[in-house]
């Protein structure tokens, strides 16, 4: 009987690395050019945040003598706006506002998604077009209607009045948003729920809700930033400098014939900041996918 053929072990294999082709001078080209449109097209879209800033910390921007460099740099338009600008009572209004805003508007448009996405009712389709018509509504047309209502209200000079104001307009567009979250999540996990046992409530918050957090969050940023940027309303239903938002207390600091631009240049630094924050805190939740929710619930 023969002996058998020896064999070489796979540790004696010499490991076959492929070599990376070098690129031809046009793919270096190509390369080149894409890198130089993304850098100028980075510069474009980032250079107006640094002029705001740079302005903020320049002494001489009020005189519109800024400079790309801050050539005295100085903390004076940021105490001047803070203490005798009153920006941080403008602060704490908008604080209040947006917050109360994110989280009225959060709950409703949940539970009205919850409703339009789960139960069979009649008119469900025209109610989800309306939903969608609303939108396309300019706030400028509706400013007299709700400065009727506000009054009648007795709401007007009162930040209550612009909560209720911003939560009817982000509605819309959080519950047609949310919509979508709840209609994909699939029915059989609440069933699954509910033969385990599982209140609604429970399954609710276990089940359903980690599921449609990523389209939560992305409706509280849009809730968020509508309340903390509107003007129009703000300006129209306050009279009182004690209840402006941040957005109605910068058009102080123009004036009829010279604006003072470090002020407004700190104080639109004070308005993003805030702004920031809040995506910051949030980008993670936004960024993730249902089935992580599902996994992490």
């Amino acid at each position: 009987m023969s002996a058998p053929a020896p064999t070489r072990s796979r540790a004696s294999t010499p490991e076959v690395i492929p070599q990376r082709r070098p690129r031809s001078p046009r793919a270096r080209w190509i390369l080149a050019a894409k890198a130089l449109a993304v850098a100028a097209l980075l510069v474009f879209t980032l250079f107006p945040t640094y002029w705001m800033v740079s302005g903020a910390f320049d002494a001489r921007a009020s005189s519109g003598a800024q400079s790309l460099l801050p050539s005295e740099p100085t903390w004076e338009n940021f105490r001047y706006v803070l203490d005798e600008g009153g920006f941080g009572t403008f602060l704490k209004n908008s604080v209040i506002v947006a917050l109360l805003t994110v989280l009225a508007s959060g709950i409703l448009a949940l539970l009205a998604s919850v409703a339009v996405a789960r139960f069979k009712f009649k008119f469900r389709t025209a109610i989800l077009m309306m939903i969608l018509i609303i939108q396309m509504v300019p706030l400028e047309a509706l400013v007299i209607p709700l400065f009727v209502q506000v009054r009648d209200l007795q709401l007007l000079n009162s930040l209550l009045g612009l909560v209720i104001v911003y939560v009817a307009f982000s509605l819309p567009f959080g519950i047609w948003m949310l919509r979508g979250f709840v209609a994909a999540v699939p029915e059989e996990l609440e069933e699954a729920a509910y033969i385990d046992g599982a209140s609604w409530g429970r399954m609710f918050w276990s089940v359903l809700l980690p599921l449609v957090a990523p389209g939560l969050v992305a409706t509280s940023v849009f809730s968020f930033i509508t309340a903390w940027n509107e003007f129009i309303f703000a300006l129209t239903f306050m009279d009182n400098a004690d209840n402006y938002t941040v957005a109605v207390g910068l058009q102080q600091f123009f004036g009829e014939n010279s604006n003072q631009w470090g002020y407004v240049m700190a104080g639109s630094t004070l308005i993003t900041l805030p702004v920031m924050i809040f995506f910051i805190l949030v980008q993670r939740r936004l960024s993730s996918g249902l089935v992580a929710g599902a996994v992490k619930g």
